[in-house]
């Protein structure tokens, strides 16, 4: 490179930032130079000097970016094994970015080609986001999308070790990377780790979080909370009365006289002598026995807590009713799994939105595209012979107000303006509640068959809603990114929980009612406290959009199912994940803890229910409780149960622990 390129480079340069003083000054002293001796001319000058001069002069052209992403890209996926998936997790922040630079320069048809060529790399882990990143085509629009806008005024954390570190930075140098290298410093906040690099399997650990600062979500999750169990519940009675000790005790009893009855005809000779394979059965049953009696003694062991709402009192018929289904409930364990009903909703061409079971399994609710909201009653459905557990809405008739009318074996519910998207049940049976696109939640009575309450306060869809354990309040979740608590007496929101960065998807309470988690579509879960309305706890992890929560019945762990099919299971009190749960292949929809905590159901848009063994992979060593080992486990699958072509729309435990689930049957391909 000769020194008339040079000058001309850094000429330009000067003109371009605005020094019309110093780009005179330069001329100048060209000038007298050319008219001095030839020295200047022959002056060697220094490669390095050269090409750094070159690379400040190229800075801000578009083809710095495509060149620039294109290398660092090669080099992080032909890096060691070992440093590769850190090295990766730099490239989607870095891509963004550059994408977003090149529009607000104004380069509109090279910003879209860098897009379109490198997106394909980003698709399986952030589909939504580049899905939002698309309808960017001009500099306002950076501005005007709040999802964009927020994007350029944080940062990005990402979890790396020194090594990791120092290896990018070395890269980033001696290539002169000045524009990867200036988006890194502006847009990535590294928190480096000593020693080796994390495992593959924790990177869901380790996902950027856009919006918002990872240390003021540090700082929320050290808040106290206090996960137990409500002072003098229902269970706690139970206990004291000793009724789960007792039939356990009588369990125990029968089989040791059934197998000593066995026992005596097998000496006597007799053809009903008992076989080996039958004894061994009888032995592993004894052994479950015991592991239920100390699963029940681990979840009564939760602590105990004042309510800090006013709790609704329980009718005396209600409460005996619920004590002799605790009484007689099937205890759980990875050696027992629990019954399951299926209920398929046939002919309802596509227009199924949603579908809850009451929590004895007797009525099964269905929300529709039509506004409209169906129950059925299984008992007469029973007694009708019907051939199919559900008819779809064209096969029955469709303006009769009552399920007695017009031949029809279900309650149609009339009263939405907008597609119904939840429904759900209170805890005794004796009131629906549905919410739609016509931003409203509706109260209906069950045995009045009748539409009691209208509560306005959403501006937008009303995604899902959620009655407490123990009925009387409920939460709703919507489009304009709050969720709210409301009571069925008053038809203004008691608490508006506002914080999340986008839609919030679901809401599920806690066991104690004292705690409301939300998912939403920024990727993360909240719990707030509902007395307060303050956000306690910040879950990151998920890498879309939260469709599901489940909380275990003692209150202490989390469960949470989002769009891509990962679960994740949280400890409340750190507020870190205890294991993730892999197996599912798209959507999970529905996740239902049993009632004594032992087993996980989770069901999916891929047409399975999947059975999770929670008593044993959740239990965190106390050397780690805190997370300082930085281990996650993974729960273990104990069953996967395929179903013929039904996306499983919704799970429930029943009190006996009778799992009922809950599907439309779908076209096969």
């Amino acid at each position: 490179m000769d020194q008339e390129e040079i000058d001309r480079v850094v000429l330009a340069y000067l003109d371009k930032r605005g020094f019309k003083q110093a780009g005179l000054a330069l001329q100048q002293e060209k000038q007298q130079n050319s008219k001095g001796s030839n020295a200047s001319s022959t002056a060697q000058i220094d490669p390095d000097i050269a090409k750094q001069i070159l690379s400040l002069s190229e800075v801000d052209g578009p083809a710095q970016y495509q060149e620039g992403y294109s290398k660092l890209r090669s080099w992080a996926y032909s890096s060691l094994d070992q440093y590769q998936h850190e090295l990766v997790r730099v490239l989607y922040p870095v891509f963004i970015h550059a994408f977003m630079d090149l529009v607000a320069k104004g380069h509109i048809q090279e910003a879209r080609s860098f897009f379109n060529s490198f997106r394909g790399d980003h698709e399986v882990m952030h589909t939504r986001d580049l899905q939002k990143l698309e309808g960017v085509l001009s500099p306002s629009h950076l501005e005007e999308m709040e999802f964009a806008h927020s994007l350029r005024q944080s940062k990005v954390g990402i979890k790396i070790c020194q090594y990791s570190y120092d290896l990018l930075l070395q890269y980033l140098h001696k290539s002169q990377s000045i524009t990867m290298l200036g988006i890194v410093n502006e847009h990535i906040n590294f928190q480096v780790s000593p020693g080796q690099p994390n495992s593959i399997a924790d990177d869901a650990e380790y996902v950027t979080f856009f919006g918002g600062e990872q240390d003021a979500a540090n700082l929320i999750n050290q808040k106290e909370i206090h996960w137990g169990l409500l002072e003098d519940s229902l269970e706690e009675r139970l206990e004291k009365m000793g009724a789960p000790n007792m039939d356990f005790d009588k369990a125990d009893g029968e089989a040791r006289e059934g197998e000593l009855e066995e026992n005596k005809k097998r000496s006597d000779g007799g053809k009903q002598g008992t076989t080996p394979k039958k004894l061994k059965k009888d032995k592993v049953g004894g052994a479950t026995a015991k592991a239920h009696r100390s699963d029940s003694v681990a979840v009564s062991g939760a602590p105990r807590v004042k309510p800090e709402l006013a709790l609704p009192v329980i009718p005396v018929e209600v409460e005996q009713s619920i004590l002799e289904d605790l009484r007689n409930r099937v205890q759980l364990s990875s050696m027992a799994l629990p019954s399951i009903s299926l209920y398929t909703f046939i002919n309802t061409h596509d227009s199924l939105n949603c579908a809850s079971i009451s929590h004895d399994g007797s009525m099964v609710a269905g929300g529709f595209s039509d506004s409209s909201l169906k129950v059925w009653d299984m008992a007469k459905l029973g007694k009708r012979n019907v051939t199919s557990p559900l008819q779809g809405e064209n096969d029955l008739a469709a303006n009769q107000p009552s399920s007695s009318a017009g031949g029809r074996n279900y309650t149609l519910f009339r009263g939405h303006a907008g597609p119904v998207h939840s429904a759900t049940f209170s805890p005794f049976g004796d009131f629906i509640l549905s919410s739609s696109s016509d931003s409203t939640i509706r109260l209906w009575s069950s045995k009045l068959n009748a539409n009691l309450v209208c509560y306005k306060g959403h501006n937008y869809p009303v995604w899902d809603v959620q009655f407490s354990p123990l009925g009387h309040y409920f939460a709703s979740a919507s489009h304009d990114r709050t969720a709210r608590i409301w009571s069925m007496e008053r038809i203004h929101t008691l608490r508006i929980m506002a914080g999340h960065l986008s839609d919030v998807d679901c809401v599920q309470w806690h066991a104690n009612c004292n705690y409301l988690a939300t998912g939403s579509s920024d990727k993360t879960v909240r719990l707030w406290d509902v007395q307060s309305g303050e956000c306690v706890r910040i879950f990151i992890g998920h890498r879309s959009m939260i469709l599901s929560l489940a909380m275990s019945p003692d209150g202490r762990y989390m469960a949470s199912g989002d769009e891509d099919g990962a679960i994740m299971m949280w400890d409340l009190a750190s507020g870190r994940c205890v294991a993730p749960l892999v197996g599912h292949g798209s959507c999970i929809w529905s996740l239902a803890f049993s009632c004594e905590g032992s087993l996980l159901a989770s069901g999916s848009a891929d047409c399975t229910v999947k059975i999770w063994d929670v008593a044993t992979s959740s239990r965190v060593p106390k050397s780690d409780e805190n997370g300082k080992n930085g281990n996650i486990s993974r729960l273990r699958s104990l069953k996967t149960l395929p179903t013929k072509s039904t996306p499983v729309y919704a799970l429930q435990f029943s009190r006996r622990n009778l799992l009922f689930a809950a599907g439309a049957l779908s076209k096969q391909s």
